[in-house]
């Protein structure tokens, strides 16, 4: 019943604000360039404001890409027009600050749209080079490249051709190592089988071994044992709070999301690493670096947040994790948190861009 309530509530609001964006609209291109064709514009405003919600219950690649994208006009939107109609009401309903402030803000939403697609759809590689810190261990004079990624987001909207150029980025940078902190897929696992996606995926390679941990959205469609039986038949090593010796060099610790009531902790899984070697963590969500820390682990790699995704918002998830993004060392732990490979929801990021990390680490 307060699932109902809540669900009512929400689309009441999110009605009477798409309304209200509506209504600005329409009183804008009306009087600035002339459109008259109110009911087109109405059946064109319905249809953009409720493409996502139809998404849900249609597998429709399209309709969830057109969603996204009013999805972010409709949320800058939220912040532009209160302040353009306060100006408009203060300057006695100015004429010229109305023209204006429409195509600016026409001309800011097409740049939102172009940039952040170029973002979300072009990865790039960020480089770090980072040395064992640990005084309880000893430095051997080794190195080890690492590849870092998380938040492939792999379903409708995300498939083979973005998947091809992890592949690509991967082969290019030629890690030991490769390692997926979670959110391999967008809740359902259906699309990965019907794209046939394990013949792009299973051309990732690395020679000490490709070693995966879920997400959150690995967990939500119930489909996450059909995913790590797929990934283990191709050769990765799918980790749920295990810990597992590479080549007598390092230890790694792969965990369960936060998800999972069951997971156990990371003191708890230490007991199972072999402490005499480097011990890198692999956790989906960065909410335990100082448990890691706490633990002695050396290095621990995240996702989850992609950076907030499209600003404002990457200034949330800066004050709610202590590492949201990018590289971060306390004492002995070395902590990296990725934007993701992927993105969830609008194909679009604003402030973050879609990555994969390369570390080498020196032992």
């Amino acid at each position: 019943m307060n699932t109902t309530l809540g669900l009512v509530i929400f689309l009441i609001v999110y009605a009477a604000i798409n309304f209200y964006i509506g209504y600005n609209g329409w009183k804008w291109v009306k009087s600035t360039i002339g459109f008259t064709w109110f009911k087109t514009y109405c059946v064109v405003l319905a249809f953009l404001s409720s493409a996502y919600i139809l998404a849900m219950f249609l597998t429709s690649r399209t309709l969830e890409l057109i969603g996204g994208y009013w999805l972010i006009i409709f949320g800058y939107l939220c912040i532009l027009l209160p302040f353009i109609n306060l100006v408009y009401f203060i300057s006695k309903k100015n004429s010229v600050w109305k023209k204006w402030s429409g195509f600016v803000t026409l001309a800011f939403l097409v740049f939102v749209m172009v940039y952040g697609s170029f973002n979300a759809w072009n990865p790039t590689v960020r480089n770090y080079t980072i040395e064992l810190n640990n005084p309880t261990k000893e430095v051997k004079g080794e190195e080890i490249k690492l590849l870092i990624a998380a938040d492939l987001h792999l379903g409708e909207v995300i498939g083979e051709r973005h998947l091809e150029r992890f592949v690509q980025l991967v082969q290019e940078e030629q890690p030991d190592l490769v390692l997926l902190a979670g959110d391999i897929i967008e809740n359902s696992f259906t699309p990965y089988m019907a794209n046939n996606l394990t013949e792009t995926m299973k051309q990732l390679e690395a020679p000490l071994g490709v070693y995966v941990s879920p997400g959150n959205h690995d967990y939500y469609g119930g489909d996450l044992f059909l995913l790590r039986d797929e990934f283990k038949d191709i050769g990765f090593n799918f980790l749920m709070d295990e810990a597992i010796t590479v080549n007598d060099e390092l230890t790694i610790i792969g965990r369960k999301d936060e998800t999972d009531e069951n997971r156990q902790s990371i003191s708890t899984l230490m007991g199972e690493a072999d402490e005499s070697l480097p011990v890198i963590v692999i956790d989906h969500q960065p909410k335990e670096i100082s448990e890691a820390h706490a633990a002695g682990v050396d290095l621990i790699v995240s996702g989850h947040t992609h950076r907030g995704q499209v600003f404002p918002a990457n200034l949330i998830t800066s004050m709610i994790y202590e590492n949201d993004w990018g590289y971060l060392q306390r004492d002995q732990l070395h902590s990296f948190t990725t934007s993701g490979f992927g993105f969830w929801g609008p194909a679009i990021r604003i402030g973050s861009r879609s990555e994969v990390m390369s570390v080498t680490f020196q032992y």
